[in-house]
């Protein structure tokens, strides 16, 4: 997966990695995290959270877009990618756990995506970085 603007976050809990995959799976977990609304689409397609589960995000008053997991490794991987309606291009996501010496869990969280618009990319990227920053010590422990 490639796209030339990235964000980067990192997040450590004391949960361990199967119940932060199992909070970050749940479609509706991630509203508080996003600062969006979330609504579930679609179950996977051999699990309720798996590959091919979708989920509508919208933010404020902009227009919803819809986010398709394409991987879901638990407890180690998530991997999604905007499906429909976003102005960004080739976005995906992809969370990255990993069991720390404690029993606790670091969370790797990368975003790429593009931008039709020149210069939207990194307006966006500093938006996300912020707002999912702020987020993802609410998701669990």
């Amino acid at each position: 997966m490639t796209a030339p603007t990235r964000v980067r976050l990192t997040q450590v809990y004391s949960s361990s990695p199967e119940e932060v995959f199992d909070k970050l799976a749940e479609h509706e977990n991630l509203g508080p995290v996003l600062g969006a609304n979330i609504k579930r689409l679609k179950d996977g397609d051999t699990e309720r959270n798996g590959v091919g589960s979708a989920r509508t995000v919208k933010i404020g008053p902009l227009p919803g877009f819809v986010e398709t997991t394409v991987t879901a490794d638990r407890p180690t991987l998530i991997e999604y990618q905007i499906t429909q309606g976003s102005p960004l291009r080739g976005h995906w996501g992809r969370q990255e756990l990993a069991a720390t010496a404690d029993g606790g869990t670091r969370l790797d969280y990368t975003i790429g995506f593009d931008a039709a618009v020149p210069g939207l990319a990194p307006v966006v990227a500093k938006i996300l970085t912020v707002v999912i920053g702020k987020g993802l010590p609410k998701l669990c422990p």
